[in-house]
């Protein structure tokens, strides 16, 4: 029996550069003491990977993606440890659906974090540019804060991990598919769902933004490329300001596609948005608490922001 899953949404481009092995204790007068503080390495993409053991094997380099249902092995690591395939599934990624093998994976531990008995599909390490992905199975009910300055990525609950305090704008989104959605933001004045997706490196829109922007916008051809191995023509059209409600984004180029994760997300017929590393990267910090259902979001000298409040979508 072959089974529907979401796979990343993340695009693959090539491979990153060595990461770092390092894990450190929180510290006491920021994240509490139950948080886990992982440092990070970030690849020529501005994807974040982080080490990564499968029981008493490794560390390996994965990606931590936010868009993605399944945590993911590499082929190339399942064969190295010697995991046997358990079955089949059919994937959808950002440019198709794919038919991938399973495996099971008893045990496999980030920082001082260890989750159990988890079926990954397999994919190809050319094509994730990592050994694998840590995705959404691998962090409910957990917040994820990234701190970009300090190239650290904490894992923890919310009280661990301060609460509200330092952020300047908390967003209460709605989840959909293990996905947290934010869906009160505006781009050059379309009300848009945006999905946070951090193992991509830019940001993607479906059609219906496409449509609603391409009458203002000149649009230029690119191609996605996923981490399935396939690809996706697309185009990349200028969008004057992303805005969510206190958080303001200027002159940020989208790339546009029908890509089967919209469909997988319900996300089609109104306009809607995966946001990436690269817009991210304009905050100080970033935090994604599945538990709590919120995104809150740390601003930087140069980024508007109209006003600081909790947003309840």
């Amino acid at each position: 029996m072959r089974l529907p899953l979401m796979l990343p949404l993340a695009l693959a481009l090539a491979a990153p550069s060595a990461f770092a092995q390092e894990t450190r204790p929180a510290d006491p007068l920021h994240p509490g003491s139950d948080a886990e503080v992982v440092q990070t390495h970030v690849d020529r993409h501005d994807r974040m990977t982080v080490p990564v053991r499968i029981g008493s094997s490794g560390p390996w380099r994965f990606l931590i993606d936010t868009g993605a249902e399944r945590t993911v092995l590499s082929r190339q690591v399942a064969q190295r440890i010697g995991l046997a395939v358990s079955g089949t599934a059919t994937v959808v990624g950002v440019a198709g659906s794919q038919a991938v093998e399973l495996v099971e994976v008893d045990e496999i531990s980030l920082g001082k974090r260890t989750y159990y008995t988890l079926s990954a599909p397999l994919l190809e390490a050319e094509h994730i540019g990592a050994d694998g992905i840590v995705g959404l199975d691998s962090l409910q009910d957990q917040r994820v804060l990234i701190d970009f300055p300090g190239s650290t990525m904490t894992i923890g609950d919310a009280a661990s991990l301060g609460g509200s305090r330092g952020f300047e704008i908390v967003v209460n989104a709605r989840r959909r598919s293990g996905q947290l959605i934010m869906t009160n933001a505006v781009i050059d004045g379309i009300r848009t769902d945006i999905v946070i997706d951090t193992g991509s490196d830019s940001s993607i829109g479906n059609i219906a933004l496409r449509n609603a922007l391409s009458r203002r916008r000149a649009a230029q051809q690119t191609v996605l490329h996923s981490v399935t191995g396939q690809s996706l023509s697309a185009e990349l059209i200028l969008a004057s300001t992303i805005s969510v409600e206190g958080i303001q984004l200027h002159n940020t180029f989208l790339a546009f596609a029908d890509s089967p994760a919209f469909h997988r997300l319900g996300l089609v017929k109104k306009p809607a948005m995966l946001l990436g590393m690269e817009q991210l990267r304009m905050f100080r910090r970033v935090a994604i608490d599945f538990g709590q259902r919120r995104i809150l979001f740390d601003l930087p000298a140069g980024i508007a922001s109209a006003e600081r409040s909790s947003l309840n979508y």
